[in-house]
């Protein structure tokens, strides 16, 4: 082994020895063999957003809102990623680390069961992602991963609107276990997986420890399962497009001792290229609700549309329609008992790449309460059935 001449001068000194220096150096050689294949990447989100009226204590109650965005300026959250991504090989390892910094990480409820407080600080996903070689390749992960049923991602940037619809906001956000991946072919893929609980605390257990404080056997696990069918090249203008349902069930803190989320949605391509379509259907079913015997349902629908207008400029819109007949959103004893909770929102979006590297929309919202209460508003206006809010939303990606 070769050694520079300031580790020979001081092993001549008897500061160091040879073989100390040998296996130091051996050390560090296996550090940079393991990191040279992970990448650093990451996003900044930004906003500024004004709510239409004077009266903005109840906004639409949409994941990663809230009252707090209304009529300023806003620092959403800061991601961080590390990740070594599979390779080819047949037993080929890797892990992806996503951290979030900001007020939308107290938001995400990640948390762990142990934490004492929110600080601005969460772990979006953390896992080990391993292949074994059965035929095709089975891919596991092992660790705190995002749900595996939705149109949205969790991370703003990926979606094509902005805001979270309602069917994300009813969705499991993230699950802390365990996800086996597998593609039969080009046009078939699953996924499996089983969970502690419906999300999204992290090692939350539904036999405790658990926000709740209900307890369930020790065998109570939430079970999850996904298909998608994607389009060959061989179907023409339709290639790349996708069908996608899923299922996840199990314990969740909340209303009921448990729920099962079920989802269907689609994205579909166009006979002309810059047009894409997509739907997505969202039901959450709450049981045993604390407040009867009977089970509580919610569910949403949505349909999407994406137009890239121009190389820098694209176009989307959004219509969607809620209905929470088991009091997610708001307190079943309160003015919407025994009616429910119905919403249509309608969304435009427009993405403009002026800067390199830069994520730029101004986006704007329109909620309607269907509803027999008048829920948005607040002290000034505490009867508003509408909801209208403009956006602009500055993300830098690196």
């Amino acid at each position: 082994m070769k050694f520079n001449k300031w580790t020979l001068g001081l092993a001549a000194v008897g500061v160091v020895s040879l073989a100390s220096a040998a296996q130091a150096e051996e050390t560090a050689n296996t550090v940079l063999t393991a990191l040279s294949s992970t990448t650093l990447s990451g996003y900044v989100d930004t906003s500024l957003q004004w709510n239409f009226g004077s009266g903005n204590e109840n906004t639409p109650p949409y994941s990663f809102g809230g009252p707090s965005k209304a009529d300023g300026f806003n620092l959403n959250v800061v991601q961080i990623s590390l990740e070594k991504p599979l390779d080819e090989s047949e037993w080929a390892a890797g892990y992806r680390v996503d951290l979030w910094a900001g007020p939308d990480a107290n938001r995400l409820f990640t948390q762990s069961i142990d934490a004492s407080a929110e600080a601005d600080f969460a772990i979006r996903q953390a896992y080990v992602n391993l292949r074994m070689p059965v035929r095709n390749g089975l891919d596991v992960k092992v660790g705190v991963f995002d749900t595996i049923i939705g149109y949205e991602s969790v991370a703003s940037p990926n979606n094509p609107n902005f805001t979270r619809s309602y069917g994300q906001t009813i969705e499991p956000q993230t699950h802390t276990g365990v996800l086996l991946s597998y593609r039969f072919n080009e046009l078939v893929s699953v996924a499996a997986g089983v969970a502690n609980t419906w999300g999204p605390v992290i090692n939350s257990r539904a036999h405790g420890p658990n926000l709740d404080g209900n307890t369930k056997a020790e065998s109570f696990k939430t079970y999850m399962a996904s298909v998608a069918v994607t389009a060959p090249e061989s179907w023409g203008f339709l290639a790349g497009s996708t069908v996608y349902g899923g299922i996840v069930s199990g314990f969740a803190e909340g209303p009921g001792e448990n729920v099962t989320s079920y989802y269907a949605g689609t994205t579909l391509a166009t006979p002309w290229n810059n047009l894409r379509l997509g739907a997505a259907w969202d039901y959450l079913d709450v049981h045993n609700i604390d407040f009867g015997p009977e089970d509580g349902v919610a569910w949403a629908a949505a349909l999407y549309a994406s137009f890239q207008a121009t190389e820098k400029l694209s176009l989307h819109g959004r219509a969607e329609f809620l209905d929470d007949q088991a009091g997610v959103f708001y307190n079943p004893f309160g003015p919407l008992f025994g009616t429910g909770y119905r919403v249509w929102a309608f969304t435009a979006t427009a993405q403009y790449d002026l800067w390199q590297n830069v994520l730029s929309r101004v986006e704007l919202r329109w909620d309607h309460s269907d509803s027999s209460a008048k829920v948005f508003g607040g002290t000034d206006e505490p009867d508003a059935k509408n909801s209208w809010m403009l956006i602009g939303n500055i993300v830098y990606k690196f």
